[in-house]
């Protein structure tokens, strides 16, 4: 029963799937939009303003010295190689909550410098993910306005309130705190 109380109380916190996508944060610049899909994978659209150029704004992105304060859940980010186009492949080990396992996510990245950050799920415990973050300069250069997209597939079963609800919280946490480095705060 002791075990029972706080998976009851998680599932409470993450409320209903939504069948439809909505705009459902809006606070300072940042909007998200996050539930789960009809095959149960989480999908997650975002954006927020940053008063930064997209030069300092994709450097902070991919710096894995900076991936543990920036996202919830994340617990180390290193590149296990990088090839001549540009493409690196990176692992991140990831604990989503005090119920699931650390697990490892190896991802392909493909950038275009200032522009955009494409990823895709190659391997460890995530069965399936694709997304990119797209960075706009706005102001002539002076502000960034950073498009975040992703869809995945949790690597054990999970409701589908767990997913969207882990989302919606997790994903605007994330953003103000890439905000908060790009910015110097």
């Amino acid at each position: 029963m002791r075990r029972l109380v706080p998976l009851l109380a998680l599932l409470a916190l993450a409320g209903p799937a939504r069948a439809a996508a909505e705009w459902d944060v809006k606070d300072g610049g940042l909007a998200v939009e996050a539930h789960a899909d009809d095959h149960g994978r989480g999908v997650v659209r975002a954006s927020i303003d940053i008063a930064a150029p997209p030069a300092v704004v994709f450097k902070t992105i991919l710096d894995c010295d900076r991936a543990a304060r920036m996202s919830p859940g994340v617990k180390s980010c290193r590149v296990v190689s990088r090839a001549s186009d540009g493409t690196e492949i990176r692992e991140h080990a990831v604990k989503w909550s005090f119920l699931a396992p650390t697990m490892r996510s190896i991802s392909r990245v493909t950038l275009q410098p200032d522009r955009e950050i494409r990823f895709t799920c190659i391997g460890g415990d995530i069965r399936a993910c694709e997304g990119f973050w797209r960075l706009e300069p706005l102001n002539g250069g002076q502000r960034t306005r950073v498009t975040y997209d992703l869809w995945a597939t949790a690597p054990f079963a999970m409701p589908a309130g767990l997913i969207s609800g882990m989302m919606r919280r997790n994903v605007p946490q994330s953003l103000k705190a890439l905000r908060r480095e790009c910015e110097g705060g």
